[in-house]
């Protein structure tokens, strides 16, 4: 009878907190622990913890009461598009830096496209956690 009530018991349902949106959060926010709270429900990939969330930013917009899933956050980004950015080329012991146009957004370690004001040539570069872009390193 005891292993009967201990398995009853085991196989119970876990509640587990999940964390939702205080308020509409709109996408490119960065999150505030004042944005978020945590409910008693499993929701289907929410994310456990909130303090996982602060400090990132919302990629898309997470209205009210909904469920803040990991998917829909990510890296503040670091650089904006149509901002002027160092652009550096590293090989070896060799470094070439100008200057280039962001064609997109992006955080760091992203690899966005960036427009060499000097040549006007397009290029890929990540971005490296000062805000430059950086040309044939680690691609």
């Amino acid at each position: 009878m005891r292993s009967l009530i201990a398995l009853l018991v085991l196989t119970a349902p876990a509640m587990a907190d999940s964390v939702v949106a205080t308020r509409t959060i709109r996408a490119q926010t960065i999150i505030s622990i004042d944005d978020l709270t945590t409910v008693a429900a499993a929701l289907p990939g929410a994310l456990a913890d909130p303090v996982l969330a602060v400090g990132m930013e919302a990629r898309v917009a997470i209205y009210a009461g909904r469920p803040v899933r990991a998917q829909d956050l990510g890296a503040p980004a670091l650089v904006e598009r149509n901002q002027l950015v160092p652009l550096i080329y590293l090989s070896g012991g060799l470094a070439i830096s100008t200057e280039g146009r962001a064609l997109a957004r992006g955080a760091a370690g992203e690899v966005i496209r960036v427009m060499n004001l000097s040549s006007r040539n397009t290029v890929n570069g990540r971005v490296g956690p000062d805000g430059a872009i950086y040309v044939g390193w680690n691609e």
